[in-house]
C-alpha cells in the first residue's frame, strides 16, 4: 500500500498536488483524535443498508477512534430525524433526502449534514401476487420462459387502468415523503407513463392527479401491509423486498440499481450545530464509518457472509440471516425460485460509494422540483448552493486523509481531485442523460413533472 508516510518529501508534495489536497507530514504513530464526546448515540431503521454503522461497532473501529457508540433503531424515518434534530442522538443513518429536506424546509425546518454517503442501491419494488400475474402478461420473456430485465412500468399501466375503470384505487407505498424509494418508485412509473401524482403548498399528499396513490408505510410493516390488502405494491430496502419472496405475498419486479445505476441511497446525518460543536467527533466517526464500508466491499465482497450474521442479530436488522443474504451477497431473488446475480446491488465503498457528491444532492432537489415538494422554480445555481450547504466532502477528505496517513487506508481508493460533480450519468431506466450542473434542463427532458415555471395550483398544472 503506497502512503504519504512512504514517499520522499518531494514525491509526497508532488502526489499531493497533483490530487488537488495539500502535502502533509505524516506522524510517526497514530493517536486518536481529541474527541469532543466519547459516549455517542447514534440511531438507525432496521434495512441491511444499516451495515457501515453496524460493522463499525462490531469490528472496533468506533472503538479505535476513542469512542463508546451506542446504536439505537428508531420506530420510522421521522421519529430519527426528529431525534437528532431535538439532539437525543448524535446522528443517525438517514434517508438521502432527509438532510435536503430539512434544509430547505419541506416538512421539518433543520440545519442538517452529511459527510459521508452509506451505500450505492439497495432498493426494490414489490407489487402483490394478484397484480404481478395481471402484469405478467404485458412483459417480454426471455427464451427460458423467465421476465426478461430490466422490468418497466410500461407493462403495469393497463394493470392500473383496469384497477381504475373498476373504481379501486390503485394504493402503493414507500418509507417517506423525501426518501430515495418515493423518488425510485416516482421515477419508474413516470418512465411507463404513469403520474405518481405532485405535492403542493396546500396539500403534501404527494396524489395530486395521480395514477397511482403513494403513501408512506414503514419499512418493516411493508409486508404486512402487503398481505392485508391495503397496498398493492411498495418501495422499499432489504430485506423487505426479499420477505416478500419467503412468505409468498409478494414479487419483487425491478431493483433500484436498473432505475438509476449505482445510486446513492443513505447518507449519515447530523444536526450542523452538533458538527460546528464536535468537529473531532464527526471526523472520528466518518473515519470508522469508511472503515466499516472498506471491510464490506474488500476482496470481492469477501466479508458479507459475516456481515449477513452480524445484521442478523436482533440488536440491528433482525430478520432471518437466509433472507438478508439473498442481496447482501451479490445475488437478488424475484419471482420465488428467480434468484439472479446482481453483484452491485449493495455497495458500499467501490465506485467512490461513501464520498457526498454534490450532483447526487442536486438530483434529488430536482425530484423534489419534479413533483411539486420545491414549489417554485429554481435557478441553476440555487441547487448548487443547496447541495453545498448540506453535503460536507472537505470533511470526509479530512478523515480520509487521517485514514491514510495511518495506512488504513489507499490514496487511490478516494476522489481527492473531484469538484463533487460525477460526470454526465446515463444509467437511467428511460435513458435519460443526467448532469447535475444542468438541474433545469434536466427537468425539461422529463415527459412527467414539473418544469420551468411550472407549479400546482387549485390541483392543476399552471404557469406554462
Amino acid at each position: 500500500m503506497t502512503s504519504y508516510r512512504s514517499l520522499p518529501a518531494k514525491a509526497a508534495a508532488a502526489l499531493a498536488l497533483s490530487l488537488s489536497i495539500p502535502a502533509f507530514s505524516a506522524p510517526a504513530f497514530a493517536a486518536p483524535l481529541n474527541v469532543e464526546k466519547e459516549q455517542v448515540k447514534l440511531g438507525f431503521i432496521k434495512l441491511t443498508d444499516m451495515a457501515p454503522l453496524a460493522v463499525a461497532a462490531e469490528k472496533g473501529f468506533f472503538e479505535d477512534e476513542g469512542l463508546s457508540v451506542t446504536l439505537e433503531p428508531q420506530a420510522n424515518w421521522k421519529v430519527l430525524l426528529d431525534r437528532v434534530i431535538s439532539g437525543e442522538l448524535d446522528g443517525a443513518h438517514m434517508l438521502a433526502g432527509q438532510p435536503l429536506g430539512a434544509t430547505i424546509g419541506f416538512g421539518t425546518q433543520a440545519n442538517v449534514v452529511t459527510a459521508f454517503s452509506m451505500d450505492l442501491n439497495g432498493n426494490g419494488i414489490t407489487l402483490s401476487n394478484e397484480v404481478w400475474k395481471k402484469m405478467k402478461a404485458n412483459v417480454p420473456m426471455g427464451a427460458d420462459g423467465k421476465p426478461l430485465h430490466p422490468i418497466k412500468a410500461d407493462a403495469l399501466k393497463p394493470v392500473i387502468a383496469e384497477y381504475k375503470a373498476a373504481g379501486k384505487p390503485f394504493t402503493m407505498g414507500m418509507v417517506f415523503p423525501v426518501s430515495p424509494h418515493n423518488y425510485e418508485l416516482r421515477y419508474w412509473l413516470a418512465a411507463g407513463g404513469i403520474n405518481p401524482g405532485y405535492y403542493a403548498p396546500s396539500d403534501v399528499s404527494g396524489q395530486i392527479q395521480a395514477d397511482a396513490l403513494l403513501s408512506v408505510t414503514p419499512p418493516p410493516q411493508m409486508p404486512a401491509t402487503l398481505e392485508a390488502g391495503t397496498i398493492f405494491g411498495y418501495s422499499v430496502g432489504e430485506p423487505w423486498n426479499q420477505q416478500a419472496v419467503a412468505k409468498g405475498i409478494g414479487v419483487p419486479v425491478v431493483t433500484d440499481t436498473e432505475i438509476w445505476r449505482n445510486n446513492p441511497e443513505k447518507v449519515f446525518g447530523v444536526t450542523e450545530g452538533w458538527a460546528a460543536k464536535n468537529p473531532n467527533t464527526h471526523l472520528a466517526i466518518v473515519k470508522a464509518l469508511i472503515r466499516a464500508a472498506q471491510w464490506l466491499d474488500e476482496n470481492d465482497n469477501a466479508n458479507r457472509a459475516e456481515a449477513v450474521k452480524i445484521l442478523a442479530k436482533s440488536e440491528y436488522v433482525g430478520a432471518d440471516a437466509a433472507v438478508i443474504a439473498n442481496s447482501m451477497t451479490g445475488t437478488f431473488e424475484y419471482e420465488k425460485g428467480d434468484k439472479r446475480s446482481v453483484p452491485d446491488f449493495n455497495v458500499f465503498f467501490r465506485y467512490n460509494a461513501t464520498y457526498p457528491f454534490y450532483s447526487d444532492a442536486v438530483w434529488y432537489l430536482t425530484q423534489m422540483r419534479r413533483w411539486g415538494q420545491i414549489a417554485d422554480a429554481k435557478p441553476d445555481a440555487w441547487y448548487d448552493e443547496t447541495a453545498r450547504k448540506v453535503y460536507k466532502p472537505e470533511i470526509y477528505l479530512k478523515a480520509a486523509k487521517l485514514l491514510v496517513e495511518e495506512g488504513k487506508s489507499k490514496e487511490a481508493d478516494f476522489p481527492w481531485a473531484s469538484d463533487g460533480y460525477k460526470p454526465v450519468d446515463n444509467g437511467f431506466i428511460d435513458g435519460i442523460a443526467y448532469d447535475g450542473r444542468k438541474p433545469n434542463d434536466y427537468l425539461a427532458k422529463q415527459p412527467i413533472g414539473l418544469k420551468g415555471p411550472q407549479k400546482v395550483e387549485g390541483g392543476q398544472l399552471v404557469g406554462g
